[in-house]
């Protein structure tokens, strides 16, 4: 398969951070998750991993798998998998939002 990350770049970051409601959590927590799904979706990797395009659809159900937590919390839970299975998803992680503390 060839790398073409310009054809996940139709993740509409809008339509995540709407989507991630259903997770609870605060308005810059959910940005700050869509703005690394986005990265995610934009470097290719994922698409190079797992053969199929990052959609909002996608990451609303591979959150949803999560044990519990909030929006970064099972963002971050999905990234750890990523990172078991194929290596190298730690950069995507979500360290700090606004108003997560010091």
């Amino acid at each position: 398969m060839t790398d073409e990350p310009a054809s996940d770049t139709a993740l509409d970051s809008g339509a995540l951070v709407a989507a991630l409601d259903r997770f609870g959590g605060t308005e810059p927590e959910r940005r700050t998750v869509a703005r690394q799904a986005v990265d995610l979706a934009d470097s290719g990797r994922y698409r190079r991993d797992s053969g199929r395009r990052l959609t909002v659809d996608l990451v609303v159900d591979e959150l949803a798998d999560a044990p519990d937590g909030s929006p970064a919390d099972r963002w971050n839970w999905w990234i750890g998998v990523l990172s078991l299975a194929y290596g190298g998803y730690e950069e995507f992680a979500v360290g700090r939002y606004p108003g997560s503390g010091p």
